[in-house]
């Protein structure tokens, strides 16, 4: 097995990359002033959970039944991940005419409503949320962050499943 594709380096791995994409999420924002929808608010918080499996997991350096619990928490993080990334993508590509007006801000939302509607809210989207404000090789950043998570969740599976055949 390859050393990057051993569980304890790849969780590392996961980890300093979701750090690193949550440091440049910040420099776009306090540096380029591009404010994150609630959409982008929740991806963050994704890559956050992603990154802190990741690094418990890699201090840990569990054996079987471990590797697959941390695999699947990622995986499964990762599912909801592309779940939200995918809904953004959505709205960054419905006609000018169906983009949802802008709605209230997300402290606020929070700070006003149960945590079951807050959630309807922002899945439901805002037209900030619609908004391109950053591309790289000509993709959004919500096409970015998809594809993160599903490299997470595939790879992630795919260490572990290759992890417990190497050692059975």
């Amino acid at each position: 097995m390859s050393v990057l594709f051993r569980p304890r380096i790849w969780f590392f791995l996961v980890a300093l990359s979701c750090a690193a994409l949550i440091g440049y999420g910040l420099y776009v924002q306090h540096v380029d002033f591009l404010d994150p929808c609630p959409l982008c608010i929740l991806q963050r918080l994704v890559f956050i959970f992603i990154g802190a499996v990741g690094l418990v997991a890699a201090l840990h350096n569990p054996g079987k039944a471990g590797r697959w619990f941390y695999g699947l928490l990622i995986a499964l993080a990762g599912a909801v991940g592309m779940a939200i990334a995918g809904r953004h993508v959505w709205l960054q590509n419905l006609p000018l005419d169906e983009v949802p007006d802008c709605g209230m801000g997300l402290n606020y939302m929070i700070d006003t409503m149960p945590i079951l509607q807050v959630l309807s809210e922002v899945f439901y989207g805002s037209g900030e949320c619609a908004e391109i404000g950053w591309t790289f090789l000509g993709f959004s950043m919500p096409v970015w962050t998809f594809i993160w998570y599903a490299g997470y969740a595939v790879v992630t599976i795919a260490v572990v499943i290759a992890a417990n055949k190497s050692k059975a």
